[in-house]
C-alpha cells in the first residue's frame, strides 16, 4: 500500500511539471510573437553623411503593423524610407524597415523612440545615440578666405495661374468673334455677289419653273411676282417699297418722275398699279385670276424691271459719296452688333462652362487649385521645427509661433506661475496655432481633467456657441501622455454679422514636472488641407521630459 501511493506521488509530480513547462513555453511564445527593436549601422557620422536606422518587428501574421512616417525622427532628418521587407518565420511575419537619416549641424543627437502601431497597440522603440562630426579641415593645406558678400538673386519669373486661365477665355471669346464674323461676311458678300437687276430676273425665273400657276396657287404666284418687282425698286429706287402699300408706292414713283429723278412714262407706272391692284385683291380679298392674265401680268412686271432700270439716272458724285457714307454706318453698326453678339455668347459660354467645371470637380477642388486656398499654401509650404519653454516643448509648425503677452488660452490662472504663450494666425482666421506653457509653484502636478471643463469656458468666453467636444488619450512620439480635446463650434462671422463661421478644433493638453503644456489648433470645418496640417502637427509634437 506504501509503495502505491509512493508512485501515485511520482506519477502526480511527474505530470505537473510537464504542464508547468507547457505553461511557460506558451508564455514564451506569446511574448515572442511581438518584438520589436532598432539599430543603427552608425553611431558616428560626419556633416551631410546618412545613417541607416532600422526597424525590425517580428509578429503574428494576422497583426496590422503601422511604421512611423514622416518626420518622426528629429533633430536628425529622414531624408528616405524604404519599402517594407518582408520575411516568414515559421507562423510569424519578420518585417524590416530601413529609414536615411541625416544632420547638416555637428554635436551629439539623440534619435527618440519611435512609436510602432501594431493592433493599434503602441510600441517604443529605444532610444539611440548618433555623434556628427565636423569635417576636418587642414588650414596649413588649404588657405582661409574671408565669407563672400551675399548677392541678390532676381526671383524668377513664373505666369500666374490666372493668366492661363484669362488667355484660355480670351481665345474663346476670339475665335467665337471670329466664327460669326466670317459668317456675317459670308452672307453678306454672297448678297453683294447678286445685282438687284439679276436678282430680280432669277426670281421670275424661279416663278415660271416653280408650276405654281398650274398647280392653281394663284396667291402664292402674285406673291412672288410681286415682291421681284417690290425689291428691285426698294434696292435700286425707294427703300420704303417693300413696306409700302401700292397707293404709297405709286404717288412716289409719280413724285420721282416728276422731279427728274426717273424717267418714266405715266404709262408704265399705269400698268405697273394695275398688276399690284390685282395681286392685292387676290392676296388680300381672295379674288381669283386666270392663266392668261396671270401670265400677262409676269411679262408686264418683267417689262417694268427692265424699263425701271433704263429709267434710273447715273448718279452724281455726291450722290455717290452719301451712299457711300451711308454704307459704312450700316457696316460699323453691323460691325458693334455682331461684337455684342459674339462677347455675350463667349460670356454665356464662359459662366456655363464655369458652372458644369464646378459641378464636376467641386467646389473644393476649384477653391484649392484655381482660385487658392490660404490652408493649402499652409500646407505646401516650407515647415518649421522649433523648440518652445522651459521645458521645452518641439513641433513641427508651417510658420514660427511668436511669442506674445497675452494668455486667454489657459485653463486657469495660478498665482506666481510663470507662464509663456506663442501663437500664430487668429481664432477667426484660416488656421489658428497656440502654444501655453505654465509653470507652477512648487512643481505640484495639475489635473488634466479640470483643463477639459476650462476649454469649453474658454470657448464661450470667445463667442463660440453649439460647441461640441469629445477627449481621449493621447501619447506622443516620444512616449509622453496627455489628453486630446477636439470637437467643433460656431462663432459669429466678424464682417458678416448675421452669419456663423464653422470651426473645428484639435487641443492636446499635458502636465510633466510641475508644468502644463497646451498645444490648440484651431481652423476650418471640413478643409481637407487644414485637417492634415493639424495631423502633421500634433504627430511631430515632443515634450522634453525631465527624468526624476
Amino acid at each position: 500500500m506504501k509503495m502505491i501511493n509512493k508512485k501515485t506521488f511520482q506519477n502526480i509530480g511527474k505530470t505537473l511539471v510537464l504542464v508547468f513547462s507547457l505553461f511557460l513555453l506558451l508564455i514564451n511564445q506569446h511574448t515572442q510573437a511581438q518584438t520589436v527593436s532598432s539599430s543603427i549601422d552608425s553611431s558616428s557620422i560626419q556633416i551631410g553623411e546618412q545613417i541607416k536606422y532600422k526597424i525590425e518587428v517580428e509578429t503574428d501574421t494576422t497583426n496590422l503593423v503601422v511604421f512611423p512616417e514622416g518626420q518622426t525622427f528629429m533633430p536628425l532628418e529622414n531624408v528616405e524610407a524604404s519599402a517594407i521587407d518582408t520575411t516568414i518565420n515559421q507562423r510569424n511575419f519578420k518585417l524590416l524597415k530601413e529609414y536615411a537619416l541625416t544632420q547638416f549641424d555637428s554635436g551629439k543627437y539623440t534619435i527618440p523612440r519611435q512609436r510602432i502601431l501594431i493592433n493599434n497597440k503602441a510600441f517604443f522603440t529605444d532610444s539611440l545615440l548618433v555623434e556628427v562630426r565636423d569635417v576636418a579641415v587642414d588650414t596649413t593645406k588649404q588657405k582661409l578666405y574671408p565669407v563672400k558678400p551675399s548677392i541678390q538673386v532676381d526671383k524668377p519669373f513664373q505666369v500666374a495661374d490666372w493668366v492661363w486661365w484669362l488667355l484660355i477665355t480670351l481665345v474663346i471669346i476670339g475665335g467665337l468673334v471670329f466664327l460669326l464674323w466670317r459668317r456675317n461676311k459670308k452672307k453678306t458678300e454672297a448678297a453683294q455677289k447678286i445685282p438687284p437687276f439679276e436678282k430680280a430676273m432669277l426670281t421670275l425665273k424661279q416663278l415660271d419653273e416653280s408650276q405654281q400657276l398650274e398647280s392653281g396657287q394663284i396667291k402664292a404666284y402674285y406673291s412672288s411676282l410681286t415682291e421681284a418687282i417690290r425689291r428691285y425698286i426698294d434696292e435700286k429706287i425707294d427703300d420704303r417699297a417693300l413696306e409700302s402699300t401700292t397707293a404709297e408706292l405709286v404717288a412716289r414713283l409719280n413724285a420721282l418722275t416728276q422731279e427728274n429723278k426717273l424717267r418714266l412714262s405715266k404709262e408704265e407706272i399705269t400698268k405697273l398699279e394695275e398688276v399690284l391692284k390685282r395681286a392685292d385683291l387676290i392676296k388680300f380679298a381672295g379674288f381669283s385670276m386666270d392663266k392668261i392674265t396671270a401670265k400677262s401680268d409676269r411679262q408686264t412686271v418683267e417689262h417694268n424691271i427692265f424699263a425701271f432700270k433704263e429709267a434710273i439716272p447715273e448718279p452724281t458724285e455726291e450722290e455717290l459719296l452719301k451712299d457711300q457714307a451711308y454704307r459704312e454706318a450700316v457696316a460699323k453698326r453691323r460691325k458693334r452688333k455682331t461684337i455684342l453678339i459674339s462677347v455675350v455668347a463667349g460670356l454665356s459660354i464662359l459662366v456655363v462652362s464655369a458652372i458644369g467645371f464646378v459641378g464636376l470637380k467641386g467646389w473644393d477642388y476649384v477653391q484649392d487649385n484655381i482660385l487658392g486656398s490660404p490652408s493649402k499654401d499652409l500646407l505646401k509650404g516650407e515647415w518649421i521645427q522649433s523648440e518652445y519653454g522651459n521645458p521645452a516643448v518641439s513641433v513641427i509648425t508651417p510658420r514660427v509661433l511668436v511669442r506674445n503677452m497675452q494668455q486667454d488660452t489657459l485653463p486657469q490662472a495660478q498665482t506666481g506661475a510663470i507662464i509663456e504663450s506663442f501663437s500664430y494666425g487668429s481664432i477667426l482666421g484660416e488656421y489658428y496655432i497656440n502654444l501655453s506653457l505654465v509653470n507652477f509653484p512648487e512643481k505640484k502636478e495639475f489635473d488634466l481633467d479640470k483643463s477639459i471643463e476650462a476649454v469649453y469656458t474658454d470657448f464661450e468666453n470667445k463667442g463660440a456657441t453649439n460647441i461640441l467636444m469629445k477627449n481621449e488619450e493621447f501619447t506622443t512620439v516620444n512616449g509622453a501622455e496627455g489628453i486630446k480635446i477636439f470637437g467643433s463650434f460656431k462663432i459669429k462671422n466678424p464682417v458678416l454679422q448675421d452669419r456663423t463661421i464653422q470651426k473645428s478644433y484639435t487641443i492636446l493638453n499635458f502636465g510633466y514636472n510641475g508644468a502644463f503644456e497646451q498645444l490648440m489648433l484651431v481652423y476650418e470645418k471640413d478643409n481637407a488641407a487644414a485637417e492634415e496640417i493639424t495631423n502633421r502637427i500634433i504627430n511631430s509634437i515632443e515634450l522634453k521630459i525631465k527624468e526624476e
